[in-house]
């Protein structure tokens, strides 16, 4: 197997958790009685408490070194459990599309200066291409959903939308942090399912409190409670076991970046499942993510291995010298 094969195969999973939280917003049109505090708790809460328990026989196995680590798996569940809290509300104040654009397209950025920060990491051209375009899509996607948004009375005020912001650059923040805690554990020779079930099961610990709070609008009807169950079970179950497999293949800035996938695909299934229209700049957003994924999902060319010069042999002396020498010796 290649170097570029198991890169390839950490971007194709982290590009599958990307379409599974692409479904989240649709998923929670059809609880509209549930508050954003709510679904977030839910999905990460349960999602991670469940990843904890699935991975409950390795968690134990790596003990010792998840102890040893404990820095950073606090950090990580730390993130864990602030990240929906502030992604979900900055929607609430600022807006969907500020909100989203904010967070997500934010988060890339914040993992570069992570790893430049920690790891001393450098960006490569590659990433700083396929971030740009990438960032430049979300960008017109929230443009696209803005022309779209309510102006009137309803709307979102200037205070709202300031503190809705800030929140947004919160939750890309804790995404990079916890994005990078659970590489670091992996790269260290945590499983990944180990590392992912003990930052997310002691991230879903503090969402409890918050979900017994605010989650009684999910016991209101059967579709309530199906809309947070998908959430728990298929794009923070699975999508978050498909993350971890990738992180283990690519580092968190990468893996950040290839996740803008999922405005595009929000973007798309309210298209398709819930009526809305997008204009033009929307679709154009979306090429541009999609053009960011064929930068950073391209394989590397392989390194041309130099030739030997004309007449010389692979120990480096020329055939005729050799000749030579045999005549002299004959």
């Amino acid at each position: 197997m290649t170097r570029a094969a198991p890169a390839a195969t950490g971007s194709v999973c982290v590009l599958m958790a990307s379409v599974l939280w692409g479904t989240t917003g649709t998923a929670a049109t059809f609880a509209p009685g549930v508050g954003p505090l709510a679904i977030g708790a839910v999905a990460m809460g349960l999602g991670g408490l469940l990843q904890a328990l699935v991975a409950a026989p390795r968690i134990a196995r790596q003990a010792p070194r998840l102890r040893a680590r404990g820095g950073v798996v606090l950090l990580g569940a730390l993130a864990v459990g602030a990240y929906p809290l502030a992604f979900y509300t900055s929607m609430r104040l600022a807006g969907v599309a500020a909100g989203t654009v904010v967070s997500i397209g934010s988060a890339p950025l914040a993992s570069a200066v992570v790893e430049r920060v920690v790891d001393g990491r450098r960006l490569t051209r590659r990433w700083t291409a396929g971030a740009a375009l990438g960032l430049s899509g979300t960008a017109l996607l929230c443009a696209a959903e803005a022309t779209r948004s309510p102006s009137g009375p309803g709307a979102p005020s200037a205070a709202s939308t300031v503190l809705g912001v800030g929140l947004g650059l919160v939750a890309g923040l804790t995404y990079a942090l916890y994005s990078w805690a659970a590489h670091r554990l992996i790269s260290g020779g945590v499983p990944a399912g180990a590392a992912m079930g003990t930052v997310f099961g002691l991230g879903g610990l503090l969402l409890l409190p918050v979900l017994a709070a605010t989650g009684a609008p999910l016991l209101d009807s059967w579709s309530h409670a199906a809309v947070g169950a998908y959430l728990a079970l298929v794009p923070m179950f699975a999508g978050y076991v498909l993350f971890g497999r990738g992180l283990a293949h690519v580092p968190a800035s990468t893996a950040t970046t290839l996740s803008l996938l999922e405005p595009a695909v929000a973007a798309v299934l309210a298209v398709l499942v819930v009526g809305e229209r997008l204009p033009l700049p929307g679709w154009a957003g979306i090429a541009a993510v999609v053009c960011c994924l064929a930068v950073l999902t391209a394989p590397d060319r392989p390194a041309r291995t130099p030739r030997p010069a004309a007449g010389l042999t692979r120990t480096g002396r020329s055939g005729s010298g050799c000749r030579t020498c045999r005549r002299a010796r004959l």
